[in-house]
């Protein structure tokens, strides 16, 4: 077991020497499980194989790559009122008669009029301020890849504090690392049925927490196109071969799950109205999506301004991108741009 570990230790390094991403994966470590330091171990690996390693994170501690950033204006472009109640009624006017009552579900409406303490969502509609919540969009953006990386990259898609070893629990000396944190993956250890990622000196993470860049060939396809690798909801733009932006998405959920397959962007809107599921508990109504670019029938790619949850699944089926994110995507693909939409594993 220590050879391969050694072998692969020495296969990273001299990756990281010629722009490879290496990315190994493999079992736990015989005789250091749970061990931080002692008996030829050091965090959960033969000593020898942790030195190796920390030569390549001392090297490499974080990736060279830069946000594209969104600017305030358009976070407020994109800011609307939520109806914070399961149901609420509408009114003819300020403390005016009772109209409607608008059902449970997942709302957004447009401000036409408002008073200190009245909106106007429609003409002739009221509702109170009470009932609303301000849903002000998601500042994270994906990042612009260099030219190559030495390692895989990947981000924290929930605040978590790392573990000393592989499969332990989280260690109260080491702090919480934030969401949307980008780190290298310098390592990977299987524990039960998941991995262990190494991403600094003794700080392990299970990959329940990780979206990992896959970068993958094109499928057959030219120019510009766009994967989305559902397993680690994360999306890699390309021209050709080169990949050239990585972030993370909220595909459809377990229920609403997007369809894997190659397609084409069919239709390219700045904003589109999206509802569904009228009169069911999961109805969802949301007058004006950023950036939409259909690509599967209904199914689209756009900006979701309700949500910061990106990294895991959340939509009903669409491919949900910051607001951010999703103005770099429309203004880099066309009618046409080849969607792959697979599993990493």
């Amino acid at each position: 077991m220590r050879r391969s570990l050694l072998m692969v230790v020495a296969l990273m390094i001299l990756c990281a020497g010629v722009g490879i991403v290496a990315h190994p994966s493999i079992a736990r470590a015989e005789g250091c499980d749970g061990i931080v330091d002692g008996n030829g171990c050091l965090y959960g690996l033969p000593a020898d194989v942790y030195n190796g390693l920390y030569g390549v994170m001392q090297a490499n501690p974080a990736p060279p790559v830069e946000s594209i950033g969104v600017s305030n204006d358009e976070l407020s472009r994109w800011s609307f009122w939520k109806i914070a109640k399961e149901e609420v009624t509408l009114y003819d006017g300020p403390d005016g008669n009772p109209l409607e009552t608008v059902k449970p579900g997942f709302a957004f409406v447009l401000a036409h009029n408002k008073t200190e303490n009245w909106i106007e969502i429609e003409p002739g509609k009221w509702i109170a301020k009470t009932d609303l919540a301000v849903s002000r969009p998601s500042a994270y953006t994906g990042v612009i890849l260099p030219g190559g990386l030495p390692l895989q990259m990947a981000w924290i898609t929930r605040p978590v504090r790392p573990s000393l070893t592989p499969g332990a629990k989280a260690d109260a000396s080491l702090p919480v690392l934030r969401q949307y944190t980008r780190v290298y993956i310098y390592h990977a250890v299987m524990v039960g049925n998941w991995e262990w990622y190494l991403i600094g000196p003794g700080q392990w993470v299970q990959q329940l927490n990780v979206g990992r860049v896959n970068i993958i060939a094109p499928p057959g396809v030219g120019g510009r196109w766009v994967a989305i690798d559902l397993y680690e909801q994360v999306m890699v733009a390309y021209e050709g071969g080169t990949p050239v932006f990585a972030t993370l998405v909220s595909s459809g959920l377990r229920s609403f799950s997007t369809r894997e397959g190659l397609f084409k962007v069919w239709a390219k809107l700045p904003t589109d109205a999206m509802s569904g599921l009228m009169g069911q508990p999961q109805q969802y109504s949301i007058p004006r999506v950023p950036y939409v670019m259909y690509f599967d029938g209904d199914i689209a790619l756009h900006g979701a301004f309700w949500h910061n949850s990106f990294g895991g699944q959340k939509s009903r089926g669409c491919v949900n991108l910051s607001v951010g994110d999703a103005k770099w995507l429309y203004n880099f693909i066309g009618e046409g741009t080849p969607v792959y939409v697979f599993r990493s594993r």
